[in-house]
């Protein structure tokens, strides 16, 4: 195979493609296949078992996360959710108790209103749902390009599951010494449990 001296443009025509096949989706092929992802997630044991559920509040594009937010939350489990700090690209989570409790921030996804809030530090007993537009067998992904997910993985100590469409799933992805590779990979068909 040959050796890819600079892996950035190869990752940027993965996401290009894969962004386009997304938009493409039927919308209703597209919610059949988010609630099997979540389904499958939420009978996971490291769902059940975990107390406090770190996961990102999707966007259209992205595999759905609201119905499993509302889910863990009925089922009262703490909830957690990303806050972008463009300073130092770094992720802080907030505590939840509702989806009205978020508005628009960076990059236009739904964040944690965190005024007069402290950001979680502890994440024992915790599940960390990572989004990405693709992940390989290996557990590496192709996220958004910025690495706010690689930086705030590599010190995170609990367990951490990808989500992903079965059709974006590739036996390997390009990736470089900063990319963190998840624990599992759920899909609509398959769930990969994935030993470093």
């Amino acid at each position: 195979m040959e050796q890819i001296l600079d892996i950035r443009p190869v990752k940027a025509r993965l996401r290009s493609d894969l962004k386009k096949k997304r938009l493409s989706m039927p919308q209703i092929k597209k919610n059949i296949m988010d609630r099997k992802i979540q389904n499958r997630l939420m009978n996971l044991w490291a769902f059940r078992e975990a107390s406090l559920i770190l996961t990102y509040v999707s966007t259209p594009i992205e595999v759905d996360t609201h119905y499993m937010i509302e889910t863990a939350l009925k089922i009262g489990k703490t909830v957690a959710v990303p806050k972008c700090r463009e300073e130092g690209r770094l992720m802080e989570f907030y505590h939840i108790q509702s989806l009205n409790e978020l508005s628009p921030g960076a990059f236009g996804v739904l964040e944690p209103l965190s005024a007069n809030k402290k950001s979680l530090e502890d994440f024992e007993g915790s599940l960390c749902i990572v989004p990405g537009f693709s992940f390989d067998k290996e557990g590496f992904r192709l996220g958004y390009g910025k690495g706010y997910y690689d930086r705030f993985l590599k010190d995170y100590t609990g367990t951490s599951a990808g989500i992903c469409y079965s059709d974006c799933v590739k036996e390997h992805l390009p990736h470089g010494k900063n990319d963190r590779i998840v624990h599992m990979l759920i899909t609509e068909k398959d769930t990969y449990n994935i030993s470093e």
